[in-house]
């Protein structure tokens, strides 16, 4: 077999292993390992290679900014638990629910306010399912609309910050997680206008399908109302403030804000008496759950990238997408697409770790702003939990929906949300100061820990800041990618000052040479 086919039949025989079932951070480490072993043994790979793989484990243990993921998993286990959701719900339903749309406006406003508070979109579309969709029914509410609507509102939790996708792909892609809170701000919160809008065009055009409340199913009015509202929304909106307002005016780091978070969380549960030892005990073990799933997909991402880059992968990766035609444009339409299918059978887990360290180096190659790059994937992943028949968002509503509403009603209802998504994806491609705008608002933030912030202020441009702070948070990376050069005979010792490969061809050097230039 001639060693240039060693990269599409590796990326071949783990999209194999994932098609039959095996579990996706093992199938990274055993492909991974597979290849490696024949790399060696046809002469593609020196033994050596697989020396980098402690040091790059290690990188990942040593990186801070992961600290965000069981942080915010462990406030939104909590949050859950104390009743928050309950609380908005029959709130935000006794002020909209006279109006047509209203419960549904209801739904879209508390999945919006879960999603910036815990950031977990089980949690709310179940709680929304149980509370929401059977006053919904009661009241005459079309199926589809009701299940479509709670589905849809409860993966907001996956674009609207504190999002665990934005950290992992903030990870995956070297940026600062400060940088995708700030982009990703806007286009979630447009998503959910655009779902309420939805919602107001149904009502206008099938007002049977979104009938107002009756009078008499209101129990709260005029100041008990008010005092009601202001009771029920004030606590996660100063938790919001916590989290994002410290993170986005440059006081704290997106870990620090997520450590404030999770006190908060604390807090609020104690303050509601709703903190137990046995609500702690499941916060705790949910917490530790998700963080060992997401650190082993990693170090299974990682045996797998060293060696796809060691036989090449990376190089015939790039090649096969900047060849493909109309450029920048052609790129970003061809991903998209492929992205989107995939969400069809892979969660947004497994495509972060498998996919965006591939798209990464070509979107540096073409220019592509990496911020706003992630926020557009992120955007097209959420639609993996929508996706008929396997998004999960629709099994967790299906779990808990009564049998009276069909599991094809609820396929049918999340259709016209996937169609949101996906013209919110193209409203991202073509209006791109919808993410980068934000981002530039706030060039003076804290973006990352005080050293990946430094390092930003003493390169002063935006260009360097991905390898910048892909040196930061990831140690092992560069070291790793110098050591696959050498065994392959492609780089010389002292060529560690050249730029690692996938990063951005603009290295500090040539961008001073191009400013003098200027100058003259």
């Amino acid at each position: 077999m001639a060693f240039e086919m060693l990269a599409p039949v590796m990326f071949a025989g783990l999209v194999v292993m994932l098609l039959i079932g095996y579990p996706v951070a093992f199938a990274l480490c055993a492909v991974g390992l597979l290849f490696g072993l024949v790399g060696i043994a046809v002469g593609a790979l020196e033994p050596a290679l697989l020396q980098a793989l402690p040091e790059r484990v290690l990188g990942i243990m040593g990186n801070s900014t992961l600290l965000a993921i069981p942080f915010f998993t462990f406030m939104g286990m909590i949050l859950e638990r104390s009743g928050m959701a309950e609380d908005l719900l029959d709130t935000i339903g006794q002020l909209f629910g006279s109006v047509r749309g209203g419960l549904g406006y209801a739904v879209v406003f508390v999945g919006a306010l879960l999603a910036a508070t815990t950031g977990v979109v089980a949690a709310s579309v179940l709680a929304m399912g149980l509370i929401s969709l059977p006053v919904m029914m009661r009241y005459g509410y079309s199926h589809r609309l009701s299940t479509g609507v709670i589905a849809a509102s409860g993966t907001l939790a996956q674009i609207i910050p504190p999002s665990l996708v934005l950290i992992i792909l903030a990870d995956q892609m070297g940026a600062s997680v400060g940088d995708f809170y700030e982009g990703a701000l806007i286009p979630g919160l447009a998503l959910a206008g655009s779902y309420a809008v939805y919602v107001f065009i149904v009502s206008i055009f099938k007002p049977e399908a979104a009938p107002g409340c009756p009078p008499e199913s209101r129990t709260l009015f005029g100041g008990r109302l008010a005092l009601k509202v202001i009771t029920a929304t004030l606590p996660p909106l100063v938790l919001i403030f916590l989290v994002l307002g410290t993170i986005f005016i440059g006081v704290a780091t997106p870990t620090e804000g997520g450590a404030m978070g999770a006190t908060g969380a604390v807090v609020m549960a104690l303050a509601k008496r709703k903190l137990s030892w046995s609500l702690l005990k499941q916060a705790v073990e949910s917490t530790a759950t998700m963080t060992s799933f997401v650190m082993f997909i990693l170090v299974g991402s990682t045996v797998f990238s060293l060696v796809f880059r060691g036989v090449d992968g990376d190089r015939w990766v790039e090649h096969l997408l900047t060849a493909l035609p109309g450029g920048a444009l052609g790129f970003l339409v061809v991903v998209n697409v492929f992205i989107f299918l995939l969400a069809f059978f892979l969660d947004y887990f497994e495509i972060a770790f498998i996919m965006v360290p591939l798209l990464t180096p070509v979107a540096h190659k073409l220019g592509i702003d990496i911020v706003w790059f992630g926020v557009l994937l992120a955007v097209n992943m959420q639609t993996s939990f929508l996706h008929p028949p396997f998004g999960f968002a629709l099994f967790y509503l299906r779990s808990v929906a009564p049998p009276v509403i069909r599991t094809w009603d609820i396929y049918w209802g999340a259709i016209p949300f996937v169609c949101i998504q996906v013209l919110m994806v193209a409203a991202i491609i073509a209006f791109p100061g919808m993410v980068t705008g934000n981002v530039s608002a706030a060039a003076g933030a804290i973006k990352g820990s005080g050293a990946d912030e430094l390092r930003r202020q003493l390169g002063g441009g935006s260009g360097a800041d991905a390898p910048k702070k892909s040196d930061a948070t990831k140690p092992a990376e560069d070291s790793g990618s110098e050591l696959e050069r050498l065994l392959r005979g492609q780089g010389k010792p002292g060529g560690a000052e050249k730029p690692a490969e996938g990063k951005a061809p603009e290295d500090p050097a040539a961008e001073l040479e191009r400013q003098l230039k200027g100058q003259k």
